[in-house]
C-alpha cells in the first residue's frame, strides 16, 4: 500500500479537502472551509496545515470561538446540511467556547465538525498553561466538556488513530438522523507528529445521503389512520427542509386538503398565502393553527421534535382521540406521542404516502373553515403591522416594515429574547428558505454569527437579523468579519432597555419583570434607576459598519431601503416599546411557579399555573 508521510494536522486538512457528499445525483463539496482562532493549542498543527493547503482549503478569521461555530450553523442549516465548515480552535477557554455551539449543534441536529485544541499528550510538561488538572485521573482535559454536547467524541492520542476516527466523523456528519457536534480533540503535539499515512485516506470520498424509505405495513395503516380521521393535521418540521420536500408537502396537502401548521423550524414549509397554511402552531403560533391543533383527531408530524413550544408543554391536543403518524428519519422521534413511526425521508414518505390515498380528501366545510383561518390571520398581521401606536414602535411594526421592504427570496433570522415569537407568528414567508430561526436551543448571541453564516451560503439574498438588544450585546464580535469577508448583512436591532422575552415571562410567575431591565442601581437597591445610555449606533460604527438610528416608521423604512442599496453591514437601532407586545393566541407555556411565596402576585400566578397545568397530558 502507497503511504504519504504527514502530521496529523496535514492529514485532517487533506482528507477534508477530499470529501464529497451526493443526494439525487447532485455532488459537492462537504467543507467550504476552516474557521479558527490560532494558539499554543494548534498553531504547528492543524493551523500550520491550513496555511500549506491554502487558498485551495479556504481558512476565515473569526473573533469568538462561540461564533465561528455558530456561523457554520448557520451556513450548514442553509444548505440544508449538505455542505459546512470545520472549527479550530486552541487548549483550553479557546476549546471550551465551542461547548456551548456544539450544544447548539447536536439539539438542532446542525453538522459542524470541531477541531479542539487538546493538552499534550507527552504529559511531561504538564501542567501546562491552560491545563485544567484533575487528582483522579491524567487522561481528562477540558474537552471533556464537549462529551454530551457531541453525537461523536474522540480524542487523537497517536498520529494513526485519525484513519478510523475521521471516517467515523464523516459518517456522522453525514447522516440524515444522527448528525450534530462531532469534536475531535487533538493534543498539541500529536498535531504536528508525523506518520505514513496511506495514500487512499485522501482520495476523493463521495458520501451519499439516503433518501430512506419507511416500512411498507406501517405506510398502509397510516394511510387507513387517515382515511378515518376528519379533523387531521399537519405539522411541519425541520425535517421538511432538509428533505427539500417542499413539493412533496404542496402535493400532498392539494390531493388531501389536510391543512398544514408550521414549527420554528419548519415554517416556509408552504409559502404563507397557501390556503391550507395555518401559520406557526403552539405557544408562538397562530389563532387558527391552535385552534384546529386542539381538536385534530388526528396529528401527522413531519420531521419534528415536538418540544415544549408546538405542544404548548403538552396542553395543544385535547381531543381525547386523538392519534399520530409521525414522519422521521430519527427513530426516536417518529416513535413519540404512541405514533406510527414512518422512519424514513419526508420528501419518499410522503410521495408513498400520497399513492395509497388517491381518493381520500377531508371534507370541504373543514377545508373550508381552513382557509377563513388563513384569511382572517393575514387581516391581523396587517393589523399589527400598522398600530401606529406611538411614540415608541412596536416590535411587530418593525417587523411589518421590514416585511414589506424586503424581497421575497431575503431572509429574516433571529434566535432568542421576544423576535422568534414574533416573527413566527407574523412574518409572510415568501420564499421556502426566507425564515431560519434557531429555537431548538434559543442561544442569545447566534442572530449575528448566524446571519454571517446565511450570507456566505447564499450571498445572493439579503439577510435580515433580527436581535434585541441583550442578544446584541452578548455577542457582535462577527460585525467585523462580516466586513472582512465582504458580505454585508442586515442588522435591526430593537432596543427596549432589558430583556423584554424573560421580562415577560418574569411577569407571568407574579415576578414584575425582576432582573429584565437595563438601568442604574438605584437608593433603593434595586435596578430601578435611569436608563443605561448604550449608544449601539456608535458600536456598529466602531466595527466598521454604518450605523443608522431609526425611531419612526418613516424613518426604518428609508433605513431598510439604505440598507439594501448599501455595500457593508448595516446595524438599523430602533426604540421599541417594552410594554406594545404581539398578544399570545390561545396556548399556555410552562413555566414553573414558586409553590408558596410571600408575595402576592406570585400566589395568583401560581393559583393560574395550577389552572393551566390541569390541561397537560401525557401522550402515550
Amino acid at each position: 500500500m502507497s503511504t504519504v508521510r504527514l502530521t496529523l494536522g496535514q492529514a485532517i486538512v487533506r482528507f477534508m479537502m477530499n470529501q464529497y457528499v451526493e443526494r439525487d445525483g447532485v455532488e459537492n463539496p462537504f467543507f467550504a472551509g476552516c474557521w479558527g482562532i490560532f494558539g499554543h493549542g494548534n498553531i504547528g498543527g492543524v493551523a500550520q496545515a491550513l496555511q500549506q493547503y491554502g487558498p485551495d482549503f479556504r481558512y476565515y478569521q473569526t473573533r469568538n470561538e462561540q461564533a465561528m461555530v455558530m456561523t457554520a450553523m448557520g451556513y450548514a442549516k442553509m444548505k440544508n446540511r449538505k455542505q459546512t465548515f470545520a472549527c479550530l480552535s486552541s487548549v483550553g477557554p479557546g476549546a471550551t467556547n465551542m461547548v456551548t455551539g456544539a450544544a447548539t449543534a447536536t439539539v438542532n441536529r446542525i453538522p459542524v465538525l470541531l477541531l479542539a485544541g487538546d493538552v499534550f499528550a507527552e504529559r511531561v510538561q504538564a501542567p501546562v498553561l491552560q491545563q485544567l488538572e484533575s487528582e483522579h485521573s491524567m487522561d481528562i482535559s477540558v474537552n471533556d466538556c464537549f462529551k454530551p454536547v457531541s453525537r461523536y467524541w474522540d480524542r487523537i492520542s497517536r498520529p494513526e488513530q485519525a484513519i478510523q476516527s475521521l471516517l467515523e466523523a464523516m459518517r456522522v456528519l453525514t447522516s440524515p438522523a444522527d448528525t450534530g457536534a462531532v469534536t475531535l480533540a487533538l493534543p498539541q503535539d500529536i498535531q504536528s507528529y508525523a506518520f505514513d499515512y496511506p495514500t487512499k485516506l485522501f482520495d476523493k470520498r463521495v458520501w451519499t445521503i439516503p433518501r430512506n424509505h419507511p416500512d411498507q405495513s406501517l405506510l398502509q395503516r397510516a394511510a387507513g389512520w387517515i382515511r378515518e380521521s376528519k379533523r387531521p393535521l399537519i405539522i411541519a418540521g425541520g425535517g421538511v427542509h432538509y428533505s427539500e420536500a417542499f413539493d412533496a408537502l404542496r402535493e400532498f396537502v392539494e390531493l388531501t386538503g389536510i391543512p398544514v401548521s408550521e414549527t420554528q423550524a419548519g415554517k416556509g414549509s408552504l409559502i404563507y398565502d397557501h390556503p391550507l397554511n395555518l401559520g406557526g402552531v403552539g405557544v408562538t403560533g397562530t389563532k387558527g393553527a391552535n385552534l384546529i391543533e386542539r381538536d385534530a383527531d388526528l396529528v401527522i408530524g413531519i420531521g419534528t421534535r415536538y418540544s415544549d413550544f408546538p405542544t404548548a408543554s403538552k396542553t395543544a391536543f385535547q381531543n381525547p382521540d386523538v392519534r399520530f403518524i409521525n414522519i422521521n428519519v430519527f427513530e426516536m422521534d417518529a416513535f413519540k406521542h404512541a405514533a406510527i413511526p414512518l422512519v424514513g425521508d419526508a420528501q419518499v414518505t410522503l410521495q408513498s404516502l400520497a399513492k395509497l390515498l388517491e381518493g381520500y380528501r377531508t371534507a370541504d366545510e373543514y377545508q373550508q373553515q381552513v382557509k377563513r383561518y388563513n384569511t382572517e390571520w393575514d387581516a391581523e398581521v396587517t393589523r399589527v403591522y400598522n398600530l401606529e401606536h406611538g411614540p415608541l414602535m412596536s416590535q411587530g411594526e418593525l417587523i411589518g416594515v421590514a416585511n414589506e421592504l424586503s424581497d421575497p427570496r431575503d431572509v429574516v433570522m433571529s434566535a432568542a429574547g421576544s423576535f422568534p415569537g414574533d416573527l413566527h407568528k407574523l412574518w409572510r414567508t415568501r420564499d421556502h428558505k426566507g425564515y431560519h430561526l434557531e429555537y431548538g436551543y434559543s442561544t442569545m448571541g447566534y442572530e449575528i454569527a448566524g446571519g454571517l453564516g446565511i450570507k456566505l451560503a447564499d450571498p445572493s439574498r439579503d439577510v435580515f437579523v433580527m436581535v434585541g438588544d441583550g442578544s446584541f450585546q452578548m455577542m457582535n464580535t462577527e460585525i467585523i468579519t462580516s466586513i472582512q469577508e465582504g458580505m454585508k448583512i442586515i442588522i435591526m436591532l430593537a432596543n427596549n432597555n432589558g430583556y423584554s422575552s424573560v421580562g415577560r415571562v418574569s411577569e407571568q410567575v407574579g415576578s414584575e419583570g425582576f432582573g429584565c431591565h437595563y438601568r442604574y442601581r438605584g437608593q433603593s437597591g434595586w435596578y430601578d434607576g435611569g436608563v443605561l445610555p448604550v449608544d449601539f449606533v456608535k458600536m456598529a460604527e466602531g466595527m466598521g459598519a454604518i450605523g443608522i438610528r431609526a425611531n419612526t416608521r418613516d424613518e426604518l423604512a428609508d433605513a431598510v431601503q439604505r440598507a439594501k442599496q448599501a455595500d457593508r453591514t448595516v446595524v438599523i437601532v430602533t426604540e421599541t416599546d417594552w410594554h406594545e407586545r404581539v398578544p399570545g393566541y390561545g396556548f399556555w407555556w410552562d413555566m414553573a411557579t414558586a409553590h408558596v411565596s410571600e408575595m402576592p402576585e406570585v400566589n395568583a400566578a401560581r393559583q393560574q399555573y395550577e389552572a393551566e397545568k390541569k390541561n397537560q397530558r401525557y401522550l402515550i
